[in-house]
């Protein structure tokens, strides 16, 4: 791989560093865990509260990634596990100044005992480990909150899945854990579903 871990980290730090609008982050975590309480009174069902931040996230990633591509002055990724790289160290870091750590999945036969062939050889997935959540700085959510299965910081899934879409690449994203409902760690998987651009054209299956 060209670029290291640490150089994309590099990247990273100098685009929060040189990023002149950047938020209070306690104005952040607070205006975030108000627009949460909101949509709760709003919907009063959990799962629909999932899906409003997973939808409000993916409108923000569809338009963070051009500001993304034209000041990381990046090129293209040669495979996914270099997506997930640049997404936790030089994303997460240029705009929230946070680097989860990173796992890579590989691609797991069907059943019939083939690789889909969209799938990726070096790895179609990836976990990011939030050791810190910027989102969730003042949270503890309430019992029946997780009991009905919310997922505080949906939104990230959105943005990821969104910035992703931006570039030709379909991805299925979701908390797999939180801290906030008593696991261990904070863990977002994100799984390669197909590249856009190898869509065959309608009918010629």
């Amino acid at each position: 791989m060209a670029t290291s871990s640490k150089q994309y980290l590099t990247r990273g730090e100098e685009l929060w560093k040189g990023r002149s609008e950047k938020v209070n982050a306690e104005l952040f975590a607070l205006t975030y865990g108000a627009l949460v309480v909101q949509l709760i009174q709003d919907y009063e069902d959990y799962s629909e509260v999932n899906k409003q931040l997973e939808k409000m996230g993916y409108n923000i990633g569809t338009r963070l990634i051009e500001d993304f591509l034209a000041k990381s002055n990046l090129g293209r990724c040669a495979d996914f596990r270099e997506v997930g790289e640049v997404v936790a160290k030089v994303g997460f870091k240029s705009f929230l100044n946070i680097a989860p750590s990173i796992t890579h999945g590989t691609t797991r036969p069907t059943s019939t005992g083939s690789v889909p062939p969209q799938a990726n050889s070096v790895g179609s997935s990836f976990s990011l480990i939030f050791d810190e959540n910027p989102l969730a700085e003042f949270v503890e959510l309430p019992e029946d909150a997780i009991e009905g299965g919310l997922w505080f910081s949906n939104v990230l899934c959105g943005v990821i899945r969104g910035a992703l879409e931006m570039v030709q690449m379909q991805v299925q994203t979701e908390f797999v854990s939180d801290v906030l409902r008593g696991d261990e760690t904070t863990e977002l998987r994100v799984k390669l579903i197909k590249h856009l651009e190898e869509e065959m054209p309608v009918g010629d299956d």
